[in-house]
């Protein structure tokens, strides 16, 4: 089943289960579709839809952060709530490991030898790993591997 018919399925079970948190996350994360969607013209590819889930989640890891700096524990456990709901939605997460092994072998592949061609690095790479990991972790590994 894709991912929209899956929002569709879970925001109606949320509906009848009454769990309020869970169909506000579902609803959010409708809503940034069918804007994408209109932006875009014609349906979402599931690699679309995917990019779209990723955002979401990168917004609201970024909100986390604000509000834990701001000493927003009320704000921190909402967040975190629903980061979980999202979780369900996007594909598993590469482990350090296998996200090393990738970075190794992307950069034999295009030969580079310093940080100057990190950029040529991380263009070949996020394909890859797209949706199964976050841009930042790679940055970070590549510039260790080029190191």
């Amino acid at each position: 089943m894709d991912l929209q018919k899956q929002l569709n399925e879970d925001m109606k079970q949320a509906m009848k289960n009454r769990e309020k948190q869970r169909l506000v996350v579902i609803r959010s994360v409708k809503s940034a579709l069918q804007n994408e969607q209109i932006n875009k013209g014609s349906d979402l590819t599931e690699e679309e839809v995917l990019t779209v889930l990723n955002r979401e989640m990168k917004q609201r890891k970024e909100s986390l952060h604000e509000f834990e700096n701001a000493n927003r524990d009320d704000l921190v456990a909402k967040v975190e709530a629903e980061m979980d709901v999202l979780h369900t939605y996007l594909p598993e997460q590469l482990s350090d490991e296998e996200l090393q092994k990738i970075v190794d072998e992307t950069i034999a592949e295009t030969g580079a030898s310093s940080k100057a061609e990190m950029g040529k690095v991380m263009g070949a790479i996020m394909p890859k790993v797209k949706g199964k990991a976050d841009g930042g972790q790679v940055n970070r590994l590549v510039l260790q591997s080029l190191s």
